[in-house]
């Protein structure tokens, strides 16, 4: 059996990997001239820890050192707002960890067979019968997946009438700062704009910023530092030490639900099906979720059998996400003085457990 995967970011080749590892030919499309990933930090959750165990890398990611959970989110002034038992939710949910996006890129790309990695291949169109039509001319096979990200061509190739994604109303910042002490992973609203920041292994710090903007605008490192130069520490110390060359800017997406995620012999996963806001953190993890369910699907059932099973399975829990992680990022950007006053004054009130509840659909995942 033959699998033609587009793109070839982390959803991609963790297809890739586990299609391989069960027997299959793969070949892995990817339009960018290297398999390399466009990040910063990435921090991954218990689920997306069994995910990678389940193609058997998760080891080789535990080698670089656990991390804590998120701690909470903070005021501008540095008082909690929400407050996680950091210990309570490792004993309950298990291990989380900090990686470098481009690393994880790297250690999926090892674990596929060089032959069948296809750098510098443009697909412009995806049919249901398995045929790509691509820069290089035509290929076909068994299994297409689309793992082409938010503007995903396999997505529009399949259901060229539905609505693309939509802009949420916020662009984000991404960047590492020089290694200096932080105390855990957490987060600072303000009104319409926060930041966030995760210690990695090697002391260097993962940092995060949205805030409301126009579609398309761009803003500086300059800029940044003057926002948030009269948040809490070590917000101005973290921006002061970086490096314009190391932000990265993106604006954020959200894509309305599709009805199906499959169409003939075609799928697609990550992104391409389901991206969602960062608000909770699981894109990746539910890239690498999709991947393994659809491998095991289709190799055990059958390719149109295990595409039916793989869309039953992933279609409501990724979707209930994308709903989660909007509602869970709401609040971080209201603008009016009166809504954040409130929202001050009461998230501190609210008992840790409901915010609890919220997460343990997300991270209780097994394949």
């Amino acid at each position: 059996m033959k699998a033609i995967i587009v793109g070839g970011g982390i959803g991609g080749l963790a297809a890739a990997v586990a299609l391989h590892q069960r027997g299959w030919r793969v070949e892995v499309l990817e339009r960018a001239a290297a398999f390399t990933e466009v990040g910063a930090g990435l921090a991954i959750q218990p689920n997306g820890l069994r995910a990678l165990d389940a193609l058997g890398l998760g080891e080789l990611v535990r080698a670089g050192g656990p991390a804590d959970p998120p701690a909470g989110i903070r005021r501008t002034n540095g008082d909690w707002l929400i407050r996680n038992d950091v210990d309570d939710l490792k004993r309950r949910f298990g291990t989380w960890l900090t990686v470098h996006r481009a690393a994880l890129v790297d250690l999926l790309r090892a674990a596929v067979p060089a032959q069948a990695l296809r750098p510098g291949t443009d697909v412009r169109h995806v049919r249901p019968d398995g045929t790509v039509v691509h820069s290089g001319g035509t290929s076909s096979a068994d299994l297409v997946v689309g793992a082409d990200g938010v503007h995903s061509v396999t997505r529009r190739s399949m259901w060229p009438h539905l609505p693309g994604p939509r802009y949420v109303g916020y662009t984000a910042w991404r960047l590492i700062a020089p290694p200096q002490p932080v105390e855990g992973s957490a987060e600072t609203w303000g009104r319409g704009q926060r930041f966030g920041h995760v210690p990695m292994p090697d002391g260097r710090v993962y940092c995060y910023l949205m805030a409301n903007a126009p579609i398309g605008s761009r803003v500086g490192l300059e800029e940044l530092r003057e926002r948030f130069a009269h948040w809490h520490d070590p917000i101005p110390a973290l921006l002061n030490s970086a490096q314009s060359a190391a932000v990265l800017q993106h604006d954020t997406y959200e894509l309305p639900k599709l009805p199906s995620y499959v169409r003939g012999n075609v799928a697609v996963l990550g992104d391409a099906a389901h991206a969602m806001t960062p608000n909770l953190g699981q894109g990746a993890c539910q890239a690498l979720e999709d991947a393994v369910t659809l491998a095991h699907a289709v190799d055990t059932l059958g390719v149109r059998a295990g595409l039916e099973a793989y869309d039953r399975a992933r279609r409501p829990r990724t979707q209930m996400i994308v709903r989660r992680s909007r509602q869970a990022g709401a609040a971080a950007h209201w603008t009016s003085t009166s809504l954040t006053t409130l929202r001050d004054a009461v998230l501190p009130l609210l008992p840790n457990a409901l915010f609890e509840r919220s997460l343990t659909p997300a991270y209780t995942w097994t394949i």
